[in-house]
């Protein structure tokens, strides 16, 4: 696919072109070209994001991780920083935007996002975190108060009941 395709197809993705979504763009590129990466049908790629901006969509379209298949995780800094894995090759990096001109209104970032070359955007570093392990599939309860179907990992238990986070009352005592 040309990369104009791949560009359109983000663009339809996430509703609008932006800055933001250029970020994304071009860390998958880059990330792709650094880490021998393609479309994640699967948990081959993972990408750690330090932000929930409009990056991130383009990296679900273009390397294919997601929430729901647990190949796109969240570690909220607020930074524009993004951290690759590519477990077929055991290759890994972390992508940090590097400061934009401090004159730039964000209508101008679209364009200055698009007129650089992913390695004139970004710092490459080592990840700062490890790769994390492969999704796991939990068992699922009943909530004994809302009687609402819950992840076990999400289960509290209270005496003999097992109740969801939204049913379960933490104790502390220092405050009502």
């Amino acid at each position: 696919m040309d990369s104009k395709e791949l560009w359109n197809r983000c663009v339809s993705f996430h509703g609008h072109e932006c800055g933001g979504l250029t970020i994304g763009y071009q860390a998958a590129l880059y990330a792709g070209q650094l880490l021998e990466l393609n479309f994640s049908p699967d948990e081959q790629i993972v990408c750690i994001s330090e932000n929930d901006a409009c990056g991130v969509d383009a990296i679900q379209v273009m390397l294919g991780c997601s929430v729901g298949k647990g190949n796109l995780l969240f570690h909220m800094t607020g930074k524009q920083a993004f951290t690759f894995y590519n477990r077929n090759n055991n290759k890994s990096v972390r992508l940090l935007l590097k400061p934009k001109p401090n004159n730039i209104t964000r209508e101008e970032s679209l364009s200055y996002y698009q007129s650089k070359k992913p390695e004139d955007l970004f710092t490459v570093m080592a990840p700062k975190i490890p790769l994390p392990k492969q999704a796991r599939i939990f068992d699922s309860y009943v909530c004994d108060c809302c009687k609402e179907v819950t992840g076990s990992n999400w289960i509290r238990l209270l005496g003999d009941q097992k109740l969801c986070i939204d049913c379960y009352h933490d104790y502390n005592r220092f405050h009502v």
